[in-house]
């Protein structure tokens, strides 16, 4: 019988005030009667209206229904024949906006939470389950993926379940892309990321690193000299914006990459165990209101700062970070001063910020986003005192790749163009994801990653039977 409670069971989690100075997981998890009662909501529709709205096309309801009857090794083998990734899946997917947007629960009260089980399934298969590897007979054919980030992982699994020899290009000394730079360990721990991705090696899949594709190697190179059979570019979008104001070159200012990466990946909050000094001011304001800005703030938190400020040139409402990001950063401690823009960076004789100058705004008509545009309001120019600034308006994909690719067309953003398949323009070259779209979610580039390896076979095939 169905559980017609209308709202989702919590999330354990810690107290705000002890895990803003630490760097252990926020949220801890369901556990198995948590689960079993949430996953009792669900009314298994018949139209299954949440797998409208799933990338990588998780067959939802039949998983909840397995962890309904409490059967979790069978629910995780469920995930897992359409998503490699699970346990990342479950803890950064946006499922508000996507399968539980689509939920009828939600009609009437909160959708099925289905992130939480999704996540509380992977963490109990690495605890209690074992792994049922079934390594494909090789097809002779090979595959170089370029970027290790999800939508290559997705691309490079899927691809060697379908018996090519996969090959992974990283530009970084540890594979995991965005996942291991970009997202700190509180929100997702990296230990987590090696597991699924150890799994992806045992189908067979090779992991180069410290692997520059357009320096150390190029892409013709890989088609023309190695012998790939096709490529896949999943390089993601790593190359910050910066505001274009005075004084951003001023010692103490960051692009939130940059931050955020020595602090992940070269694991600057751990040092002096890990020789990764992180300047870390008392008065930090950083700029923007996506996920990475509340990463950059609540990292800063982390580190020691005193005042943490998000500073947005719009309101709360047009805030485009996810909703529970938004709250922990505020149950944290970070304060958010809307409708204000930087104009000028101030520092000192020695070169270090000493602060910024903010005018306020107000919204005016709506721009070809259909977002209220942020118009200044002259006279309101004002000082804030601080002595670190973090920038975080945006990515865009390294210009590299496009530079040293024959053939490789791109839009004015630098950002691959391709076809509903991943076809670039260039023969046997397939993009996706964040190379593709610029900044976006982890699992609409898992997705992008699925389609390509898809088409992939279908072009490998179809080149075969002309051959032939």
């Amino acid at each position: 019988m169905a559980n017609m409670r209308n709202t989702k069971n919590p999330m354990p989690e810690q107290a705000p005030y002890v895990r803003n100075k630490n760097f252990l997981e926020v949220t801890t998890g369901y556990t198995p009667e948590m689960a079993m009662d949430e996953a009792q909501r669900c009314l298994n529709c018949k139209n299954k209206p949440c797998m409208q709205g799933c990338p990588v096309a998780v067959k939802i309801p039949e998983f909840i229904a397995l962890v309904a009857e409490g059967d979790f090794e069978a629910a995780y083998e469920k995930i897992t024949e359409t998503n490699a990734l699970p346990a990342i899946c479950g803890r950064v997917c946006p499922q508000e906006k996507q399968c539980e947007s689509k939920c009828v629960r939600g009609i009437k009260g909160e959708p099925v939470a289905i992130g939480r089980l999704e996540r509380f399934v992977a963490d109990y298969h690495m605890v209690h389950g074992e792994d049922k590897i079934t390594v494909s007979r090789k097809n002779g054919k090979r595959i170089a993926v370029v970027g290790s980030g999800p939508s290559g992982l997705t691309a490079a699994g899927d691809l060697a379940k379908l018996g090519y020899e996969v090959t992974v290009y990283e530009a970084f000394h540890t594979a995991g892309g965005v996942l291991m730079y970009g997202i700190p360990e509180f929100r997702l721990p990296k230990e987590i990321v090696q597991t699924e991705i150890e799994k992806l090696k045992k189908y067979g899949v090779k992991i180069e690193t410290d692997t520059i594709i357009g320096k150390t190697l190029l892409v013709d190179e890989l088609l023309e000299d190695m012998g790939y059979d096709a490529v896949y570019i999943g390089s993601g979008a790593g190359l910050p914006s910066f505001l274009g104001i005075e004084g951003e070159s001023l010692n103490g200012v960051y692009s939130a990459n940059e931050f955020l990466t020595r602090i992940n990946l070269m694991k600057g909050y751990r040092y002096p165990e890990y020789d990764t000094p992180v300047y870390c001011g008392k008065n930090v304001a950083v700029f923007g209101g996506g996920n990475v800005a509340m990463d950059a703030a609540r990292s800063a938190k982390r580190l020691g700062a005193e005042n943490v400020y998000i500073i947005y040139r719009r309101g709360k409402e047009e805030l485009p970070a996810r909703a529970e990001e938004i709250t922990h950063a505020e149950e944290e401690g970070v304060e958010f001063l809307f409708l204000q823009n930087p104009i000028k960076f101030i520092g000192n004789e020695t070169g270090w910020l000493t602060g910024v100058q903010i005018v306020n705004m107000k919204l005016g008509e709506p721009d070809s986003s259909g977002r209220k545009s942020p118009v200044e309001i002259k006279g309101s120019e004002h000082i804030l005192p601080i002595d670190t600034a973090i920038i975080s308006i945006g990515q865009t994909p390294n210009p590299l790749i496009k530079k040293t690719t024959k053939g490789l067309n791109t839009n004015k953003r630098g950002c691959i163009i391709i076809d509903e398949q991943g076809a670039t323009s260039k023969p046997f070259v397939f993009a996706g994801g964040d190379a593709v779209t610029g900044a976006a979610t982890i699992i609409l580039a898992m997705g992008a990653g699925k389609t390509s390896a898809k088409a992939i076979d279908n072009e490998l095939k179809i080149k075969e039977i002309d051959h032939e």
